[in-house]
């Protein structure tokens, strides 16, 4: 149940002065990704310990997601939104604190880079739960579409305006950039309201461990029990493990492969970006078939081809390799957006915190294992031939998907889910009535 007055038809003024504030925020964050990156580079030239600040940022998700989604179903979305906002700039106010007076080690801006990945964790599931219920479920595939085409921008923007503006500020100046981003996230939150729901049944119920634990087991047994769901992410973890990696790994294809060097990495890497918007401004202007997860099936069989076709393409056909990177970064956000949108839609607002954070950390468990191995299994093997790989694994995914099902309905088999929740919390609950 909605507690907060919101008109939906007038939704757009404010969900979008939200949207950009948050938009405007990330910009930051991604030029402070960047500075902190190259500044590690340049101070060990360790691939370690750039996998390591890589998994820093990842591990807090997979880990404390689960539980940092129970929490938020039972906080204000707003509240957390903002104290994760501002935790994150309080840190990185600290971190320009300390460049300027010259004491910070690697251990430093791993610290750093654990509060980000932390305040992600509650910060995800709170804006994701929030804009379900501000946006027209008829609209949400088209944010999402948005939302794409913004990773999209920022891919192609943060990281050479980072470098510019490497050359004319200290690392502190970067920092200092992300704090002021930061306060036009954190503004809006203060003169907007965001609608929220009421708390579960038992009111009366004490707000201990023992109710936390209640609403984790029920946020499992959501999950465990929406037919589709377990199978749909299993198919995600097959996926992210083979291409979260390739990232990492292009620097290696660009050098190793195509014989190329800064400039051809920035080509590819700008045909990622562009791709992603593209993709984006489709889904938005489109919003996909009208059972989405046939939307998302179909992106992932062209992610598979875009991505076979980067490690088929010979090697002196550079040009091949950039328009297939372009294809296939156009795909990822036919793929997450409709999958992203089924969710917003169908899962009980009261539910949405723990769901959307059990399934992003489900989904990405096997993620950091892929980024381990990817380099001394691409040595071995060609780096090429891990994109071949990742390719063929998703256009088999996409048919395995599709056969299933489960999966193609599993917009309509989410009242499973609920019911069962339900249950959990009922049993939960006479467990502790007096005899």
């Amino acid at each position: 149940m909605i507690t907060t007055s919101w008109n939906k038809a007038n939704w757009k003024p404010r969900f979008f002065t939200i949207w950009g504030g948050q938009a405007i925020s990330l910009f930051g964050s991604r030029l402070v990704q960047f500075a902190l990156i190259w500044w590690l580079t340049q101070e060990t030239g360790s691939a370690t310990v750039l996998a390591i600040a890589s998994l820093i940022g990842l591990l807090p998700m997979v880990l404390l997601g689960p539980f940092a989604g129970a929490l938020v179903d039972r906080w204000k979305r707003r509240q957390v939104i903002l104290i994760a906002d501002t935790a994150i700039a309080l840190a990185t106010i600290l971190l320009a604190y300390l460049f300027t007076i010259d004491a910070v080690g690697v251990g430093t801006v791993y610290a750093l880079l654990l509060v980000r990945g932390v305040g992600e964790s509650f910060h995800y599931p709170s804006m994701s739960a929030a804009t379900s219920l501000m946006v027209p479920d008829s609209q949400l595939t088209r944010v999402q579409g948005l939302n794409q085409m913004l990773l999209g921008g920022l891919n192609i923007v943060a990281a050479p305006l980072g470098a510019l503006l490497l050359g004319f500020l200290p690392l502190q100046g970067i920092l200092m950039i992300d704090v002021v981003t930061a306060v036009f996230a954190i503004l809006p939150l203060l003169l907007i309201s965001i609608p929220e729901v009421a708390q579960r049944g038992d009111q009366s119920a004490p707000e201990g461990t023992s109710t936390f634990w209640e609403d984790f087991r029920s946020g499992l047994q959501y999950v465990r029990s929406w037919p589709g769901l377990m199978l749909l992410m299993g198919l995600a973890m097959v996926i992210n493990f083979l291409l979260t990696p390739a990232g990492s790994l292009m620097p290696i294809l660009v050098t190793e492969y195509f014989s190329g060097g800064v400039l051809q990495l920035g080509w590819i890497e700008s045909a990622f970006g562009f791709g992603m918007i593209a993709g984006g401004l489709v889904l938005g202007a489109w919003g996909g078939f009208k059972k989405r997860i046939l939307t998302s099936l179909v992106g992932l069989l062209g992610l598979g081809i875009g991505f076979s076709l980067i490690g088929l393409v010979p090697s002196n056909y550079f040009w091949l390799g950039v328009l297939s990177a372009f294809f296939a970064a156009s795909m990822i956000p036919i793929v997450n957006g409709p999958v992203h949108a089924i969710l917003q839609s169908t899962v009980e607002p009261e539910m949405q915190g723990r769901v959307f954070t059990l399934v992003g950390s489900l989904s990405s468990a096997m993620a950091p294992l892929g980024l381990i191995i990817a380099g001394p299994v691409a040595d071995v093997i060609g780096v090429q031939s891990w994109y071949v790989i990742g390719g063929v694994a998703c256009i088999l995914m996409a048919v395995v998907g599709y056969s299933i099902p489960a999966v193609m309905n599993i917009e309509d088999n989410h009242r499973q889910a609920g019911e069962a929740a339900q249950k959990q919390i009922e049993t939960a609950g006479s467990e502790v009535l007096p005899s």
